[in-house]
């Protein structure tokens, strides 16, 4: 099946190659052109563990390809997949001029029937004005919307895509539908559930699971502010909680909170959709605030340990909002950082993939090439990412190269007794501090 594909971030560019790599005829466009011509060369705009091998062995296999002119990825394609940003307006809904310029690529340059794949996080109804436009150009009836939601996760974005848990399609056409299973055939399977629904309920599932995983991470970090108070550990409280089959374990891990490209925008979008359509939901207003609030927790540790932040010196341990991505949309580690700047205190970050990506967000932060430079006279260190160059890290040598052995760790990665059992003053996340 020929399909184009517009948008090669990390939706698009994992969705165009796993439909290459299972057997269908892919071309993507972009359009910033310098990506495109990135890709062209055999390179990456981004880093995504896995996603460069599965991307050079298809456009060597030829299933995949890259092209600056949209009208040769839509003008053959039998599907035409939508993968755009939708970043935040100023009002906190979801910006679509995106969605509609793509929407007028697919009209203006689609020739035969076309299924229109809606496949950005979007607020319901997007669907209904993408059919409105679509319209305008061909009245044939012969283009047709479905909402296929990304359930991707950053870092590991590759598997999702090859072997992903559930597909959801939603579509008002029973032909539409009929293409779809056929494109997916080769993935579905008994590890895979393929769910058909309406295109608003489809469109509303997606901004609803993305809600209801940051509200169990919210919970999570407001039970790490209640344990610190009441002297309990909250990784014990959690791990009792997810042991229960109706809770389960994943998103429940207290910490510096949620970031990336997904959660807080679709979050506050969410809710201004919610209050659109007449119904007022404060509850996800509150799941943003202790989202905040898990990052002002760490900064007053760190305050707390040095009093003054002048001219100190803190090592943050990570800056991509999750190992396995160079992320830094809306990560935690940068908002830290800029609360330790505005307090003039020195700050060096570490991070494997993420470091030129945070320093073009804040120039003022200083880069380390390695976690050991980073933490060289550092009055205090934070751990803002789990990389395994952060967990795996040689206690001894942290001690002999800080200036002070004060550790907040905002992910709870590290063995409190082997803290202690090195001598540093050690801050974890809800659960009872280490002083020597």
């Amino acid at each position: 099946m020929k399909v184009g594909v517009i948008g090669t971030g990390h939706v698009g560019l994992p969705t165009a190659a796993t439909l290459a790599h299972i057997g269908h005829d892919v071309t993507a466009t972009d359009a910033d052109h310098e990506k495109i011509q990135v890709l062209r060369r055999g390179g990456m705009p981004f880093f995504e563990p896995g996603l460069e091998d599965l991307v050079r062995g298809e456009v060597e296999a030829g299933r995949l390809r890259f092209t600056a002119d949209p009208a040769e990825a839509l003008t053959d394609a039998r599907v035409a997949f939508v993968c755009v940003g939708t970043p935040p307006r100023s009002s906190g809904e979801a910006n679509l001029i995106a969605i509609e310029q793509s929407t007028e690529l697919v009209g203006r340059h689609a020739k035969g029937p076309t299924v229109v794949v809606e496949k950005s996080t979007v607020p319901a109804g997007t669907a209904a004005r993408m059919t409105e436009i679509l319209a305008r150009h061909r009245s044939d009836a012969q283009l047709s919307v479905v909402c296929n939601p990304e359930f991707l996760r950053e870092g590991s974005a590759v598997k999702d895509s090859l072997h992903p848990d559930r597909i959801l399609v939603g579509s008002d056409s029973e032909e539409a539908l009929a293409v779809m299973q056929e494109l997916y055939a080769p993935l579905v399977g008994k590890d895979t559930r393929w769910i058909e629904t309406d295109l608003h309920t489809a469109e509303l599932a997606k901004h609803a699971s993305n809600a209801f995983l940051a509200l169990k991470i919210s919970f999570a970090n407001a039970m790490a502010r209640i344990a610190e108070a009441a002297g309990a550990d909250v990784v014990a409280v959690t791990e009792v909680m997810g042991s229960d089959p109706r809770i389960g374990k994943d998103h429940l891990a207290a910490g510096l909170g949620y970031g990336g490209s997904c959660f807080p925008k679709d979050l506050l979008a969410f809710e201004r959709l919610t209050n659109r359509l007449g119904y007022d939901f404060p509850l996800l207003r509150e799941v943003a605030r202790i989202n905040e609030e898990a990052v002002d927790a760490a900064f007053r540790k760190v305050e707390e340990a040095l009093w003054n932040l002048e001219g100190k010196r803190v090592a943050l341990l990570g800056l991509a909002f999750k190992p396995g991505t160079d992320d830094v949309r809306f990560a935690p580690a940068l908002g830290l950082a800029d609360r330790l700047l505005s307090a003039d205190a020195v700050v060096v970050g570490y991070d494997p993939e993420a470091g030129p990506n945070a320093k073009a967000e804040l120039p003022a932060l200083e880069l380390a090439d390695d976690p050991y430079t980073a933490l060289a006279g550092a009055h205090a260190a934070v751990v803002c990412t789990q990389w395994e160059e952060v967990t795996a890290l040689d206690f001894g040598k942290v001690r002999s190269v800080m200036a002070l052995p004060i550790v907040v760790d905002g992910r709870n990665v590290f063995d409190p007794a082997e803290m202690a059992k090195h001598g540093f003053t050690y801050l974890p996340t809800g659960r009872p501090p280490v002083r020597p």
